[in-house]
């Protein structure tokens, strides 16, 4: 019973493989036939454009696939370099600032080395600019020698203003701008003086200037360092640059006229100051100055430049 399956099987193996065999060698004799091979090649034509089609298919998705890549990359050498970029523009900005600092600086020693007074440098650490103040404040005060009245000047010589009020390690400026700010001033052309006020709106009056006197747009404006009898001087330093003409004004009846000067320093943007410690203006001493400043035969400085006080038979503050 066990043997009658075995031989049916083998029996099957036997066909299957005489099919098999007849079959190819039916294919080929069919295969070397030239009719056969046109059908092939026909069928090859029909399927070369999609078999291109899909080729350019995996070809532009490995291309995807490595411009993803690369545009990762891209992005994340982007992302670095513009960490950089920012880091180089805020470390060029301040070594821009650090540079402008140290020019400042350079110009108010190379100013300090030929001054004929002892000076201490300061650095400016707020503004008032109030419609009726111009007053700034500096990072240094009596511990470094500054005392109220000292004369201040900014860079290039030109005269900043004065010292109003003194502490330890700060003092007050007020500027040339300030309304209360008065100083005679001296045309550097023709030695003309007149009276420089202050003006808030930036620009400094100069008037009482002789109407005979020649004032040309352009000419420059120091401080005239008035000296008179009796040891009566001017609160400021001779030669200290005050400004520029801008505009003059005549009155063809008048005696005297009026310019307007553009400051020598721009205030708005003063960083930097140098003190003068050692001048000394204004009146003597109490009982060396004269019995009255506006008395017609003493020895008085012009109005405004004046810090007119009558004799006192008791010391008093030096006079500002």
């Amino acid at each position: 019973m066990a043997a009658v399956p075995t031989e049916r099987i083998n029996r099957r193996r036997t066909v299957a493989f005489t099919i098999l065999v007849s079959v190819s060698l039916v294919l080929m004799a069919i295969s070397s036939n030239p009719y056969v091979r046109e059908v092939q090649d026909g069928v090859g034509f029909a399927f070369r454009p999609i078999q291109g089609a899909l080729d350019s298919v995996a070809g532009t998705v490995a291309s995807i696939g490595a411009s993803i890549a690369e545009i990762d990359r891209l992005r994340v050498d982007n992302g670095t370099l513009h960490e950089e970029n920012d880091r180089l523009n805020v470390e060029n900005t301040r070594l821009q600032e650090i540079a402008r600092e140290n020019e400042q600086l350079t110009d108010l020693l190379q100013l300090r080395a030929g001054f004929d007074y002892k000076t201490a440098a300061a650095a400016v650490i707020s503004r008032d600019s109030s419609e009726f103040r111009r007053v700034i404040g500096i990072d240094k005060g009596s511990n470094a020698g500054i005392k109220e009245g000292d004369v201040v000047v900014a860079g290039g010589g030109a005269l900043a203003g004065r010292v109003t009020s003194v502490g330890p390690d700060s003092a007050s400026i007020v500027l040339l701008t300030d309304g209360s700010s008065t100083v005679i001033g001296q045309l550097v052309s023709n030695a003309a003086a007149g009276r420089v006020i202050g003006q808030l709106g930036g620009v400094l009056v100069m008037d009482q200037i002789d109407s005979g006197e020649k004032i040309s747009i352009g000419d420059e404006v120091v401080s005239a360092g008035i000296e008179l009898g009796a040891g009566v001087r001017s609160p400021y330093p001779k030669g200290l640059l005050i400004g520029q003409v801008v505009d003059v004004r005549r009155d063809a009846n008048a005696v005297v006229q009026t310019a307007y000067l553009q400051p020598a320093a721009d205030f708005d943007k003063l960083e930097f100051v140098l003190v003068v410690l050692d001048y000394q203006g204004g009146l003597p001493p109490v009982g060396e100055q004269p019995v009255d400043c506006n008395a017609n035969g003493g020895s008085t400085l012009p109005e405004g430049e004046q810090p007119c006080q009558p004799r006192s038979a008791r010391p008093s503050a030096s006079p500002r």
